[in-house]
Formats: C-alpha cells, sequence, structure tokens
C-alpha cells in the first residue's frame, strides 16, 4: 500500500468538490474506488471518472487496466476530464 496525492481537473474537481485529496491504495483502481466510495452522495463524481484520463507520476495510464496499474509511495495521480477546444 502507498501513499500519494490524487489532484482533480476541471470538471472533475468541480464534481469532487475539492482539488486534491491523499491516496492510500496499491493500485489506480483501488485509489478511485476508495475516492468513489468517500462521495456517494455525489453521483457525477463517479460519472465524471468514467471519462477521464489519467497520469500516474507524470506517465498516460492509456489504455492499461487501473488494477494493473501500480502506485507509489509519495506519488501523484493527475485526473484529466475530456478538454474541448482546439484551433478554428
Amino acid at each position: 500500500m502507498a501513499s500519494g496525492t490524487i489532484r482533480y481537473w476541471a470538471a472533475a474537481k468541480a464534481a469532487a468538490g475539492t482539488a486534491e485529496e491523499p491516496y492510500e491504495a496499491g493500485t489506480l483502481a483501488d485509489a478511485l474506488q476508495r475516492a468513489r466510495e468517500t462521495r456517494t452522495e455525489r453521483p457525477e463524481f463517479a460519472r465524471v471518472l468514467l471519462r477521464c484520463s489519467y497520469l500516474v507520476d507524470g506517465t498516460p495510464v492509456g489504455t492499461r487496466a487501473h488494477d494493473a496499474v501500480g502506485l507509489s509511495e509519495g506519488g501523484t495521480v493527475e485526473v484529466l476530464p475530456p478538454f474541448a477546444g482546439g484551433a478554428a
């Protein structure tokens, strides 16, 4: 089990009601499940997480299964919702 920080951005931050929080988990799946469990009164939070992409210690998770992504002691998970925009 590792301890670190989850940082929420944009819509994920709004849905979580916080910019960041600590984690104590062995995998990304465990950390996200615990975050969901602490916000059962915020159902939009779980929906937003389904659409997010993740960086773990600066490395994109991509299509890897979240239960296969280990977390490091003192690490950081960045929760990035889809962003709109681009060149006109």
